[in-house]
């Protein structure tokens, strides 16, 4: 008697577009990372990776740690880099960071 009487209320029709509407952002977000993160890197690596490809012998070279020397050898994976007259070390071709303008050098 002091109950109302409860009816149920029917399930509204799903609509076929609703979920797709959600991953939309999701996507968006993929696609501004991809375009903002991923692929400047992607091309950083092909540049240096072509810079490293292209040592040659005489090269004026600056490694990632601040080592500039000239290019005595290339080999594979290792260049021999002849700081002074008589002084050579030798160092991993990817930690080429930058080939130097020739005549760099002698100006130091």
């Amino acid at each position: 008697m002091l109950i109302s009487s409860a009816y149920a209320q029917t399930a509204a029709a799903a609509d076929p577009t609703g979920g797709l509407m959600q991953f939309i952002p999701l996507v968006l977000m993929f696609v501004v990372l991809y375009f903002l993160m991923i692929r400047p890197q992607m091309k950083r690596a092909k540049e240096h990776k072509a810079m490293v490809d292209a040592l040659a012998k005489g090269d004026e070279v600056l490694t990632q740690g601040g080592i500039a020397g000239r290019v005595a050898k290339v080999g594979d994976t290792y260049i021999a880099l002849e700081l002074a007259e008589g002084v050579e070390v030798v160092a991993q071709k990817a930690a080429v960071q930058l080939v130097l303008p020739k005549g760099t050098l002698k100006s130091l």
